[in-house]
């Protein structure tokens, strides 16, 4: 069966993880993802777990589904090639510094007069206006630059540490350009006309902090009124990034009374988690691990110094009372009591985790450098229009010649492109 974006073609000019995510997912829907890639390839085929010439873990993992051609497009002749690929096609991604479409000539301009009904997403790091407009992206950096590195307050050597489990601002930014290059398909349909998008890292590091970056006027948290009061002195009188770290999070102080029900505890011989944001299930959890909390009182308020010295000596209690039972008692326990809880795992065992291969979330591909690999597969399931990762990641330019074939070029023109470098594969 046909995914929900049969018949749409995508041309991705992008690199590394938040352009080519998209393309995985637009992939998996049944979108056609033609990645054109420069004369030395995307330099994720060079980053994390590299296995071979061009290969890479971590570049299978966010360019399965596409067919790869390269191009230099500081070459005119290249650069007739993508024109006619865009007028043909439905959506263009790309991700580069602001000031690079222009001087390759795929810029929205340039390629609207190609192709007005072409729906062209630009994910930028910074956004296209403001003193850091045309500034490298990261996630590293937006991590920074955001507030959510201070945030963890996680110290590494002197210096906040980054949240280094995955790039996540990366990937959330993969996410907001499907979201968006789909409603725009949805609105061309209805109008017939194109447009251009754009979508930041910052944009997406921002959307994550929503809770904490939202403001009340006459009503300042108190992290924020130590921001706005304190650190200026503070900064001014000299104390060390890690000084700040210990009085900020001192404020950005999340309350012992909550800390209880919301977090991983030590079991007899594993750790588990535990999640209860309400307060039915707060008294459940209560009842089923044994013990008295007084935020159930009528009266009871977190900041009073009584209420928070009583969280933090319940805090210690809970955690030798879960220490006196396995993991697997716990969660019998939890479950029966309708508290929820899961177990905390090592991420290298989920691709044989049962609940994992149960939702049909591993996915197995022959790829032309790993061979037969597992990876992680398509996100959702659908009743009609099912999506499919239909082919691993693409050798560099392995798909040139096919590609320009598709487009009209004859077997001479395809020749003297290669010769003159102008394509490459």
């Amino acid at each position: 069966m046909a995914g929900p974006l049969d018949g749409v073609k995508v041309i991705e000019f992008s690199e590394i993880i938040a352009g080519p995510f998209s393309g995985v997912l637009l992939s998996d829907l049944g979108a056609d993802v033609v990645k054109v890639e420069p004369p030395w390839g995307d330099p994720w085929r060079e980053g994390g777990g590299r296995f071979a010439d061009h290969e890479s873990r971590a570049f299978i993992a966010v360019n399965r589904g596409k067919r790869s051609i390269q191009l230099d497009l500081t070459k005119p002749e290249a650069r007739s090639v993508a024109h006619r690929l865009v007028s043909a096609a439905d959506i263009v991604v790309t991700n580069h510094r602001p000031d690079v479409p222009a001087k390759l000539g795929i810029d929205y301009e340039t390629l609207a007069g190609v192709n007005p009904r072409i729906i062209y997403c630009e994910a930028s790091a910074y956004g296209l206006k403001g003193p850091y407009a045309g500034a490298p992206g990261y996630d590293v950096l937006a991590q920074g630059f955001s507030g959510i590195m201070s945030s963890e307050g996680i110290m590494w050597r002197g210096v906040p540490r980054m949240i280094r489990t995955t790039p996540f601002v990366d990937f959330t930014t993969g996410y907001a350009i499907v979201q968006s290059v789909c409603a725009a398909l949805y609105y061309r349909e209805k109008t017939g006309v194109g447009q251009k998008i754009g979508t930041s890292l910052l944009a997406n590091a921002l959307a994550l902090q929503s809770g904490h970056l939202a403001r009340i006027p006459g009503q300042p948290t108190a992290p924020q009124r130590w921001h706005d009061e304190d650190l200026p002195a503070l900064e001014a009188a000299g104390l060390s990034y890690g000084e700040l770290n210990d009085l900020y999070h001192e404020v950005r102080w999340f309350p012992p009374a909550l800390l209880v029900y919301y977090r991983p505890y030590q079991t007899a011989d594993a750790v588990i988690s535990v999640a209860c944001l309400s307060e039915p299930l707060r008294k459940r959890m209560a009842d089923c691990v044994g013990f008295h909390d007084i935020r159930f009182e009528p009266g009871w308020d977190q900041e009073d110094p009584a209420a928070v010295e009583f969280a933090e000596k319940l805090l210690v209690e809970v955690e030798d009372k879960m220490r006196k039972r396995s993991a697997e008692e716990w969660l019998r326990a939890f479950k029966e009591s309708g508290v929820p809880a899961m177990p905390v795992q090592f991420v290298e065992g989920l691709l044989d985790n049962e609940q994992v291969i149960a939702n049909d979330l591993v996915i197995e591909q022959d790829h032309h450098a790993a061979g037969r690999m597992q990876l992680v597969g398509p996100l959702s399931n659908w009743s009609e229009t099912p999506p499919e990762a239909k082919r691993p990641s693409p050798a560099l330019g392995e798909h040139t010649r096919e590609v320009l074939a598709e487009i009209g070029y004859s077997a001479g023109e395809i020749a003297r492109l290669l010769e003159s470098g102008a394509a490459l594969g």
